[in-house]
């Protein structure tokens, strides 16, 4: 019998994988299946979609420049072969106003303001320090962090991003990430899997991020009881039947407890490299699909 093949989607940048990426592929090879790297925009790696057993999405980085075709991608392997995370999963979560969602379900989330094209830039955070970013972003890409009373550097960074016709979100800085850093929960197929604290992105009056994403200062951590029940809630909150197959929920300290910074279901790093058993954890996650 044929062993089976996993399409690992990634971007033409890293066509070949990132280094957690090859921590998977072995992973699945001691798991008895392949993992192969699949250009997710490219034609020629399309046409052999349906020779794959499934496709998991992973490095797609480059996505939110595309996202319409991303998507459109997305719905058109998912009628040829398994697609994991689904594509109402991947629609949700690459589109930040599912905070907004959270938020109204109770979920403890960052304050979030969302500006659409064609309304003016200015909003109510402009007198306290501030993240400017698109709705539809991933690695830090086109965000940036103000000052209190930085109104103009404020106003032209919405602006630009709403006449290139993207939404714009804004939150407040919550200022203890520089200090206690992010924590990062990784679940797969619905269980927690491991935690890592990220160091802080955003240095005041950095310049946007140069490349598909900014670098990452990560160690794996012991979330509290109430990072793990933040997280959980969160995903409680994600609509639709589907458990998502991997999910990473990022949380800011504040002095309210642990809030929701993201849900990211489209293309995480899960951290597999740095974590010991959280690739075989997660080939293990991939190979329980295929049988279902």
């Amino acid at each position: 019998m044929s062993r089976a093949r996993i399409g690992l989607a990634t971007a033409a940048e890293v066509a070949e994988l990132d280094e957690e990426g090859h921590e998977l592929v072995l992973a699945l090879g001691r798991a008895g299946v392949d993992g192969v790297p699949l250009v997710w925009d490219d034609d020629e790696a399309g046409r052999r979609v349906e020779s794959l057993d499934a496709v998991v999405v992973r490095s797609t980085w480059d996505y939110t420049d595309r996202p319409a075709q991303f998507h459109d991608w997305a719905r058109t392997t998912a009628l040829r072969t398994l697609l994991l995370n689904p594509p109402p999963l991947l629609a949700w979560s690459g589109d930040k106003r599912y905070l907004l969602e959270l938020d109204r379900a109770g979920v403890p989330v960052v304050p979030s303001v969302v500006l659409a094209p064609g309304e003016e830039p200015a909003h109510a955070l402009l007198d306290v320090e501030h993240v400017v970013k698109p709705v539809v972003s991933a690695g830090s890409r086109d965000t940036l962090r103000v000052a209190a009373g930085e109104v103009r550097r404020s106003l032209d960074h919405v602006r630009r991003l709403l006449d290139a016709g993207r939404e714009v979100l804004v939150q407040p800085y919550l200022d203890a990430v520089d200090t206690d850093g992010e924590t990062a929960l990784v679940h797969l197929d619905g269980a927690f899997s491991h935690a890592l604290r990220k160091g802080p992105l955003l240095a005041p009056g950095h310049d946007l991020v140069d490349g598909l994403f900014a670098a990452e200062e990560m160690t794996p951590r012991e979330p509290s009881a109430a990072e793990r029940e933040v997280a959980a809630r969160a995903l409680a909150a994600v609509p639709g039947d589907a458990v998502p197959l991997y999910a990473r929920v990022d949380l800011l300290p504040s002095p309210d407890g642990p809030r929701v910074l993201e849900v990211e279901l489209v293309e995480p790093s899960l951290f597999l490299d740095l974590v010991p058993g959280a690739a075989d954890r997660f080939a293990a996650a991939i190979v329980g699909r295929l049988r279902r």
